[in-house]
């Protein structure tokens, strides 16, 4: 019913085992690390395809406690109207562009990984004594015998992996064994089918499964306890905020030291594996978020800073206008003395004609800049009243 899962996790888990398993030499002791080390990075391979959706679900929770005061003040004041309260709720979070169901995608698509992790794993031993239970073949229902258990292959694996995994050793025990196991169980563990061939104990189980339980419990408290640290004063002041953060960092982290015992060492590994890459991606991606929010906060002040006044000082209107007047005034003088040195120059010409002297080229008159707000003199009027006087004289220049 569920193979849509199955198949996925175990052709993962099968490309990593591959992988380790033609580097490390073919021991107990090394395929068992072979086996572990395709369940972590079958973690890593997991969450890095789940790496864009964990940080929208960080942006949004962020999200979600900036609006929270907004959204507290609506349960206030439609307190007796629940449809008007759903309303405004859906409309401020429409602004905001706001949706809860991003803040729990990554954690609901693990859900599904965990569950068909634990049946792959638990699959590979199916024996079942009679009389005992059964725990199921996976395609038919059935319950295996010892022999038929080990040449049967398990999804994505062959029967010789499968044998592989029930021979593996990590730390001197199999991988799909945990404390609360039936004895009877563990034949299924060895070639031989007996109890007396088998190489391990309950306790040298134990000495496996409680440190891998303690260091899940503890690293589940630990992301807990980062993710409360990073929530708003308002947030934590809400009732239901307080008590989620209750849970997260005591009675989840205390369930999984109660039911440890009942879970199969690569299920432990798989959730310390899974704890220590949160906890590496969430400083990671919360670091990145405030490194964002920092710079976004610097331009917006050097807008700012760049928009306003110096400190002390006045915008200068006396001193613009003042500036305007003289850049006209410059301008029209430039134009009223264009023609009389047009005029100038052109009787020097005519004069250094007339005499035939190389030398005798009229020097350009001077003109001293006005002041500001005074109005230019026109010296070409000027020059043209002594032409005339020279033409009425009967002389070719001003000599």
């Amino acid at each position: 019913m569920l193979n849509f899962i199955y198949y996925p996790v175990s052709w993962i888990m099968w490309v990593w085992h591959w992988l380790f398993d033609s580097i490390l030499p073919n021991t107990p002791g090394w395929s068992g690390l072979a086996w572990a080390l395709s369940v972590v990075f079958l973690v890593a391979s997991l969450r890095a395809i789940l790496y864009k959706p964990f940080v929208k679900q960080i942006r949004t929770t962020k999200q979600m406690q900036e609006i929270n005061p907004q959204m507290q003040a609506i349960r206030k004041k439609y307190a007796n109207d629940r449809v008007k309260m759903t309303e405004e709720m859906q409309k401020l979070q429409k602004e905001h562009g706001f949706n809860p169901l991003l803040g729990c995608l990554p954690m609901f698509m693990q859900i599904p990984v965990f569950i068909g992790l634990f049946h792959v794993l638990r699959s590979f031993n199916r024996y079942v004594p009679e009389g005992g239970g059964g725990f199921g073949l996976p395609h038919t229902g059935a319950n295996l015998g010892l022999e038929v258990n080990r040449h049967v292959g398990n999804y994505a694996f062959s029967p010789e992996q499968v044998q592989n995994f029930l021979d593996a050793r990590l730390f001197g025990v199999p991988l799909s064994s945990f404390i609360t196991q039936p004895m009877e169980q563990w034949r299924a563990f060895v070639p031989s089918g007996n109890l007396a061939d088998v190489d391990f104990t309950r306790w040298q189980i134990a000495l496996v499964v409680v440190p891998l339980m303690i260091i899940a419990s503890f690293a589940t408290h630990m992301n807990s306890r980062a993710s409360v640290a990073r929530q708003s004063a308002a947030a934590e002041e809400n009732p239901q905020t307080r008590i989620m953060n209750k849970l997260a960092l005591y009675v989840f982290p205390l369930g999984i030291l109660v039911t440890g015992a009942f879970f199969p060492v690569a299920i432990l590994l798989y959730w310390v594996s899974n704890n220590a890459w949160t906890y590496g991606q969430q400083h990671i991606v919360f670091g990145k978020i405030a490194k964002e929010e920092e710079e976004a906060k610097l331009a917006k002040e050097e807008r700012l800073r760049a928009a306003a006044p110096k400190p002390g000082a006045r915008p200068d209107k006396t001193k613009r206008q003042a500036s305007a007047t003289l850049t006209k005034s410059d301008a029209d003088d430039a134009d009223d003395s264009a023609p009389a040195d047009d005029a100038a120059e052109k009787a020097g010409g005519k004069t250094a004609a007339g005499t035939g002297s190389a030398n005798s080229a009229p020097a350009k008159p001077q003109r001293n800049k006005p002041a500001p707000g005074q109005k230019p003199a026109r010296p070409g009027g000027a020059r043209q009243s002594g032409s005339k006087r020279n033409k009425k004289k009967g002389r070719p220049g001003g000599r």
